[in-house]
């Protein structure tokens, strides 16, 4: 522990005595341990009051807020970072409260000797070269999201249905879903079909939290973390900053920062960060200070995450632009259209600007084309992208299905928005089913029989490649010398590929719809490393890789 870090957890502890009796506790590092404290006062807005507990131990000094559970019940969680013995101290804003403040004990920690990998290689994180994610212990991360925007509703029926598409992305491969914490888009606040089996996260007015609405949000948190997958946790959409203000929000951010951020999570501050309500009549003012609260935000939430998980916040354009400084962010989160193919101009521009720009951080487009929206952008439109953005220079892709992020059921579909009209009425279950997912899927596991993170986009290495003229032609990125893929959308011939480093190479087509591979039995290059591959059997999009054998 260095110096500094020693002096801050002595002053916290001298600030809370240590009581006569303190407990010990048993738990295994990198799992969630839990226990509560019982205020010894009526407190007249308990989810006001902040009980931080402060923790010593190997990996440092930790300040963990602790989440008010309802009643004269407050509760922290904890996950140690590393085994161990920790110390504890109790802080409380009200330093009266005898049963909050000045309570101590010690954690023992225990080594995780499970196979969860996020509990097994700690939380996404960027990586050294802010490029890509990796866990805590440095293994690469792969950021292949689905979207359920309002996947805590009670439409979305805990466990049956909850669990029943959590499965099923997991053995797809997904490892991250996206989902908001109940303060919705596309409703006006407090509308029905945004309550779960407790009601809202807030009170009516925001006068004060719904604990039991946490308390059933937890289960489905929970199990993401469970089965392997990150919980993407969108605090709200950016609106709701200008009905609740800075301060309640802060006062929401808290709560979620309490209650999860002992998870392996990443935290999204809001949805569409700048964009007004929809039927606000001053959008340009609401715009500019939800600009300047999220970014206040951003810094807030910094300050009371003791796991400093990543931080983002999902655009209109780009996260860059929902924020006064960039910096306050991990990566650049983006949202390009759901135009179908037409969407494809603005998808390649934004994804290649965010790669470029400074300050260097990790890129993914949260949101583009959910599949079946509009009756369109089906699963050749989600192979393009996923090729296309990754090719590109993204961390990673974003899924989603029009039906599954709305929570469209056969009896109680998700109806109209603000706008007055509803953009699709397909069931979730049947939108699961999709073709897509399953498609993107595939290349994703194609891609983890490789070092993706080594990529480097490189649209030169093919003749013809996408341009300005013409978006929908071959992507190429690889590793100089050692390896190609390359991502043919539908064309009658297939590029040529340029600049092949002397020496043998082998390779094979890859289809994307059926994650089947057609062998090439040869491969020769003319004196320039000009070399043109053979026609696939079918005329459809198809990956194309070449690997250099290792000596």
């Amino acid at each position: 522990m260095t110096p500094m870090l020693r002096r801050s957890f002595l002053a916290l502890s001298a600030a809370a005595p240590f009581s006569a009796a303190a407990q010990s506790r048993f738990a295994i590092s990198r799992t969630v341990a839990e226990w509560s404290f019982t205020a010894s006062l009526r407190h007249a807005a308990p989810d006001e009051i902040e009980l931080d507990v402060v923790f010593q131990g190997p990996s440092g000094v930790h300040r963990v807020p602790a989440f008010w559970a309802g009643g004269n019940e407050w509760r922290v969680r904890f996950a140690a970072p590393a085994p161990g013995r920790y110390d504890y101290a109790t802080v409380c804003s009200d330093t009266l409260d005898s049963g909050l403040h000045g309570h101590a004990g010690t954690l023992d920690a225990a080594p995780y000797d499970g196979a969860n990998p996020l509990l097994l290689h700690g939380a996404p994180r960027v990586a050294s070269d802010r490029r890509h994610f990796a866990h805590d212990d440095g293994t690469p991360f792969f950021w292949l999201a689905d979207t359920w925007w309002m996947g805590l509703c009670q439409r979305f029926q805990w466990p049956s249905d909850f669990q029943q598409l959590t499965a099923d992305r997991a053995s797809k491969g997904f490892t991250v879903v996206q989902i908001v914490a109940g303060l919705y888009p596309d409703m006006p606040a407090f509308d029905p079909r945004g309550a779960n089996e407790a009601g809202f996260p807030w009170e009516k007015d925001y006068a004060r939290i719904n604990p039991a609405y946490f308390d059933m949000a937890d289960l489905r948190i929970q199990h993401l973390v469970s089965r392997g997958l990150v919980p993407c946790i969108v605090g709200c959409w950016g609106y709701f900053l200008q009905w609740m203000g800075v301060a309640k929000m802060k006062r929401h951010w808290r709560n979620l920062v309490a209650r999860w951020g002992a998870y392996p999570v990443v935290w999204c501050l809001a949805g569409e960060g700048t964009m007004p309500y929809y039927l606000s009549t001053a959008k340009e003012r609401d715009a500019e200070e939800q600009k300047q609260g999220w970014t206040e935000l951003a810094r807030y939430v910094r300050s009371v995450d003791p796991y400093h998980h990543l931080i983002t916040i999902h655009p209109s354009r780009s996260a860059r632009e929902c924020v006064t400084d960039p910096s306050v962010l991990d990566f650049d989160m983006l949202q390009t259209g759901h135009g179908d193919r037409q969407s494809a101009p603005n998808t390649v521009r934004t994804l290649t600007a965010s790669y470029a720009a400074q300050p260097r951080m990790p890129a993914i487009d949260g949101e583009v084309c959910y599949e079946g929206i509009m009756e369109a952008s089906r699963q050749e439109v989600q192979r393009f992208y996923f090729w296309a953005c990754v090719l590109s220079g993204a961390a990673g892709h974003t899924y989603g299905a029009n039906g599954i992020w709305q929570v469209n059921r056969r009896d109680q579909p998700f109806g109209p928005s603000p706008h007055g009209r509803s953009w699709g009425d397909i069931p979730w279950d049947e939108a699961a089913r999709l073709p897509g997912a399953t498609h993107i899927a595939h290349s994703k596991a194609l891609l983890m029989r490789y070092q993706w993170w080594r990529f480097e986009p490189h649209p030169e290495w093919v003749d013809p490649h996408w341009d300005e003229k013409n978006y929908w032609m071959p992507f190429a990125a690889g590793i100089p010398d050692e390896l190609r893929v390359i991502f043919m959308p539908t064309l009658w011939n297939p590029p040529q590929v340029k600049s092949l480093a002397r020496g043998p190479w082998r390779g094979f087509f890859f289809d994307p719809r059926k994650g089947r591979e057609i062998p090439i039995p040869e491969i020769t290059t003319d004196v320039s490393g000009t070399w043109q591959p053979p026609l696939p059997p079918v005329v459809a999009d198809w990956v194309l890789v070449l690997e250099r054998p290792k000596a």
